[in-house]
């Protein structure tokens, strides 16, 4: 625990937050007591995050929103819909989950990181990626409609989300599937990355219209200093709409048939109240739009929103990661990023696109460099790959920078439009394998799986950060779409060479020689394979050979045939899903030769892994430690020559 961390109880440390267990405890308290609360709830946070990590920025940031929101609905007879949901701490904090759980947040032993319907009952819907809030609300809203129950329904979202098109197309369906929707967009300018595109462009201006920001003052005054507000509220809404109507251009929204309120402060908490208030109260689908401060209340948290958004622990006083003195190997990601910058400075043809992550996949440093090859299309990972595919078809090498879980919404572009017309897209899939403290919705365990079935690419995954530049290069000299994944992460400190060069496609490499057993392994699951052949070896007397796969599609099947048919024993390792994956397909290729020679494939089982400490720890419950895959490799020994 960090030395500015707070050391007190809870009960004591936080007296009124530790009384709130739902919305009815939270209505007892008095305006001024809400002020304390929300320091209470920032101060949680902060301690708590600072151990664990977390998204600490977005939390900050909807603190005075997530109170007004449990002030006025109640759930979980009222639905909340948080986009992505990582700003659901605050959530959680006011449903009765502020114990030792949230101590433990993002660990083996604590709460998800998100919000999970596995989790609380006031959790109506669980996320992990952007863009889902909008058309799963409006959903349970046309459900709750067909019901005829008489409940509400809140969608949150960030202003991210609106760069997703699948945010658009629900909100295109909004006036025609239910005549009550709310929906709360939270602007805070920043998702992970500054956001880009029109539609940034177009709130900003919202924010920054003086007609718009006078006539809602005025507005907003009328209803906090009259008596009888509360029956002005509906009047004062009606004429500000008809004001606005006249002197601003109709908002996008009211294009839509969605009635906008806004902007306004989403740090005034009786504002935000009121209207929310309103938007419960009304008839028609309402959009409130609020603008928040991203890491509001913690200064690091404002002076770096990119870093707070998701952060790992950190030094309170300093906002300073927490981080060992030992010195670690460059994160692939940053093998990436610079390799890019290389590539492209030799090939101006060679551009990197990503879909608001820059830092997370290291394309900020094509960025930095070589901007004019740079291209962030914001949340909107269907667009950047097809926005990929229609530059390919002009001559240019498209790279697309984007985690293996992201790169999922996006497979259908693959097939119909990228690997269907052999476009050479290259995508570099980071985050293969495990997010361990992110948890299911973050795992990439499911791309080996789902690229392999699809005709015309080339799919690869290398032992270290040289291989992975060398694949790169691979990748520019084809003339087919290729995917190269590598983990989360430091690589293995192996030193890149000053000149990369093309692996020949479809070829494995033997890195141990053994005749017994041999084992196929892809990525980061060649170390623990070496650990494997040194207890086979030393105490069951096998020898062991181990290759390097490098190859998902196409496999070495040459040689993959003339070992299994000499060996006792085939063994495959990898880091994603077993159903489907790299051990299926050399099942399915030694089942086509004919060979029977027994299989055992190592691999994640048929399950959503949930989130957890580390990738050892999750290995470790998921059978995939040291220990378990040796005995599962004995087992099928012995039962092969029983």
């Amino acid at each position: 625990m960090n030395d500015d961390t707070q050391k007190t109880a809870p009960g004591e440390a936080y007296p009124l937050l530790s009384k709130i267990k739902g919305a009815a405890d939270l209505r007892q308290l008095s305006p001024e007591e809400l002020v304390s609360l929300a320091q209470e709830i920032r101060d949680r946070l902060i301690n708590v995050t600072s151990v664990n990590g977390g998204h600490l920025g977005p939390n900050l940031g909807v603190v005075e929103l997530s109170i007004a929101l449990h002030l006025v609905f109640d759930t979980p007879k009222d639905q909340f819909v948080f986009d992505t949901s990582h700003q659901g701490y605050v959530h959680k904090l006011l449903t009765g989950r502020n114990g030792p759980e949230f101590e433990g947040i993002r660990s083996s032993a604590g709460l998800s990181g998100f919000l999970s319907r596995d989790e609380s009952e006031h959790d109506a819907f669980g996320a992990g990626h952007a863009g889902t809030a909008l058309s799963a609300a409006l959903g349970m809203a046309a459900a709750r409609d067909a019901l005829k129950s008489k409940d509400h329904v809140v969608a949150v979202c960030g202003d991210a989300a609106f760069t997703c098109g699948i945010t658009m197309e629900a909100l295109n369906n909004v006036a025609e599937s239910t005549k009550r929707l709310i929906i709360v967009l939270n602007d805070n300018e920043w998702s992970i990355a500054k956001n880009v595109g029109a539609i940034s462009k177009y709130l900003n201006e919202l924010i920054t219209n003086p007609i718009y920001n006078r006539l809602h003052h005025d507005v907003g005054s009328l209803l906090k200093n009259v008596p009888g507000g509360d029956q002005l509220l509906k009047l004062g809404k009606t004429a500000e709409k008809g004001w606005k109507s006249m002197m601003v251009p109709s908002s996008l929204f009211e294009k839509y048939g969605v009635r906008y309120l806004g902007p306004i402060d989403g740090h005034d908490l009786p504002l935000v109240t009121r209207y929310l208030e309103f938007a419960r109260d009304s008839q028609e689908p309402v959009i409130v739009h609020v603008v928040t401060k991203k890491g509001k209340g913690y200064k690091p948290a404002i002076d770096h929103p990119e870093r707070f958004h998701g952060t790992s622990p950190f030094a309170i006083n300093s906002g300073k990661t927490n981080g060992s003195s030992k010195p670690t190997p460059p994160n692939y990601q940053d093998v990436f990023g610079k390799a890019m910058v290389k590539f492209a400075k030799a090939n101006p043809k060679i551009v990197g696109i990503t879909g608001a992550m820059p830092s997370g996949t290291g394309l900020i440093h094509l960025s930095n460099e070589v901007p004019e090859q740079f291209y962030d299309v914001g949340i909107a990972e269907e667009h950047a790959v097809l926005f990929a595919a229609g530059m390919a078809t002009r001559g240019l090498r498209p790279v697309c920078g984007i985690y293996s879980t992201f790169l999922q919404r996006a497979f259908d572009q693959i097939i119909h439009d990228v690997c269907l017309q052999k476009l050479p897209v290259v995508f570099c899939m980071d985050r293969a394998g495990l997010s361990p403290n992110d948890g299911a919705t973050h795992h990439g365990l499911f791309d080996i799986a789902y690229l392999r079935m699809v005709p015309n690419l080339i799919a690869m995954q290398p032992k270290d950060e040289d291989e992975l530049v060398d694949m790169m290069q691979t990748a520019f000299e084809q003339e087919l779409p290729a995917f190269i994944r590598y983990p989360r992460g430091a690589g293995e400190g192996v030193s890149i060479k000053k000149e990369p060069r093309a692996l020949p496609v479809g070829k494995a490499q033997i890195l141990s020689d053994g005749s017994d057993i041999v084992i196929w392994a892809l990525g980061p699951m060649i170390k623990d394979a070496f650990a494997l052949k040194e207890k086979l070896e030393a105490e069951d007397g096998q020898t062991v050979a181990i290759v390097n796969a490098r190859y998902i599609k196409p496999l070495d099947t040459e040689l993959l045939l003339s070992q299994a048919k000499q060996a006792k024993l085939v063994v495959t390792m990898e880091d994603g899903v077993r159903t489907g994956g790299f051990g299926s397909l050399v099942s399915e290729t030694l089942s086509d030769a004919s060979v029977v020679t027994p299989l055992v494939r190592i691999g994640w089982p048929d399950e959503f892994v949930a989130h957890g400490n580390s990738v050892s720890d999750l290995r470790a419950r998921h059978g995939l430690s040291p220990d378990q895959m040796l005995a599962d490799v004995r087992a099928k020994l012995k039962a092969a020559h029983a």
